[in-house]
C-alpha cells in the first residue's frame, strides 16, 4: 500500500487551486523546484499522472489529478476543522499573505500585528498595499489570503467581515485662503483637490460631485503619506479620513473645512476566500475586526 504525504496533498491541492507551481511555491513559502519535486513524488506513490504540462508552462489536471482534488479537499477541511476545534489552544504557522487598505495602515494595523505576534508567532504576516480595486483583484485570483478593503467583495467563495467606517471630510491648512462660511462644489472646485488614487471610490465620487463644476483640478494620488503632506504644504484642498490625521488635527496643522458637499464614508470588511486552508485568515479577520472595533469607541 502506498504511503501518502499529506504534505504533498497540500502541496498539489494549491498548483491546482492556483493555476501553477510558481504561485503555489509563493503561497507555501517554498520554491518551485521543491514544489515539483512534491507533485513528482506524489504521482509516483500513487502510480498515477496527476498534472500535464502544455505549452508555455501551463498546467492542466488529469481525470485522476480532478478525482485527487476531492480527497485533497477533504484533507485540508479536516486539518482545518481540528485546528479550529483547538484554536484557544493551538498557534497558526506558516505564512497569510495579506493585503491592506492604506487607509488601516495609518490607522489600527500595527496594532492587529502586535498581537497577531504575541498570539501567533510562528504565523509569517506578508504585507502587500495597494488600492482596494486592486486587493479585490489580488483575492480573487488566490494572490493573497486575506484583504482589508472597500468592500464588500460579495463574490462567490468569499466571506466579508465588516470592520469600520471611515468618515470622509474636506482638509486644508490654515495658511489656505477660502472664502468665509459653508463651502459648496463650486467654492471647493476653485482651489485644487487632492484625494485617494483614481480606481478608489472617493476619488470617483469627488469627480462626481464636481460634474458640473468647471475646470475642477483633481489630483489624484495613491500615497496616503503624500496627500498628507500635499495638503500640510497648502497646494490644495485634501479628501481624506480624519482618522488618518488625528495628530495633525490636534496640533492645528490641519482643520476640517465647514462644507455643504456630503461624501459617503469608506466602509471597510476583511475579505477571504473558502478554501480548506481559511483558518489562518478567518483567524486574523476576527482580531481584525475586535481591534478595528476598539478603535472607533
Amino acid at each position: 500500500m502506498a504511503v501518502i504525504d499529506t504534505r504533498s496533498v497540500e502541496v498539489f491541492y494549491w498548483v491546482v487551486r492556483l493555476g501553477g507551481f510558481r504561485r503555489a511555491a509563493e503561497r507555501l513559502g517554498t520554491t518551485q523546484p521543491a514544489v515539483s519535486a512534491r507533485v513528482a513524488g506524489l504521482e509516483a506513490a500513487l502510480g498515477s499522472r496527476l498534472l500535464d504540462r502544455g505549452q508555455r508552462r501551463r498546467v492542466s489536471v488529469t481525470p485522476d489529478g480532478m478525482r485527487l482534488m476531492g480527497y485533497a479537499e477533504r484533507v485540508l477541511a479536516l486539518q482545518a476543522e481540528i485546528a479550529g476545534a483547538f484554536q484557544g489552544t493551538a498557534r497558526l504557522g506558516g505564512t497569510l499573505r495579506l493585503g491592506v487598505s492604506e487607509t488601516i495602515v495609518h490607522t489600527w494595523l500595527s496594532r492587529l500585528l502586535r498581537q497577531v505576534h504575541d498570539v501567533h508567532p510562528e504565523l509569517q504576516v506578508d504585507i502587500v498595499v495597494d488600492v482596494s480595486r486592486s486587493l479585490r483583484a489580488m483575492l480573487l485570483a488566490g494572490e493573497v489570503d486575506l484583504a482589508f478593503l472597500l468592500g464588500p467583495v460579495e463574490a462567490p467563495g468569499v466571506h466579508d467581515l465588516v470592520l469600520c467606517e471611515h468618515a470622509l471630510a474636506w482638509v486644508a491648512g490654515p495658511g489656505l485662503v477660502l472664502p468665509e462660511g459653508t463651502l459648496d462644489a463650486a467654492a471647493l472646485g476653485r482651489v485644487p483637490v487632492i484625494t485617494y488614487a483614481r480606481a478608489s471610490r472617493p476619488f470617483q465620487q469627488v469627480r462626481e460631485l464636481f460634474a458640473g463644476v468647471a475646470s475642477p483640478r483633481v489630483f489624484a494620488n495613491a500615497s496616503l503619506a503624500s496627500i498628507v503632506r500635499m495638503v500640510l504644504d497648502g497646494i490644495g484642498v485634501g479628501v481624506i479620513a480624519p482618522a488618518v490625521i488625528r495628530e495633525e488635527l490636534a496640533a492645528g496643522r490641519l482643520r476640517v473645512l465647514e462644507t455643504a458637499v456630503v461624501l459617503e464614508p469608506m466602509r471597510f470588511t476583511a475579505s477571504w476566500r473558502s478554501s480548506p486552508g481559511e483558518t489562518a485568515a478567518a483567524a486574523v479577520a476576527r482580531m481584525a475586526h475586535l481591534i478595528a472595533l476598539e478603535d472607533q469607541t
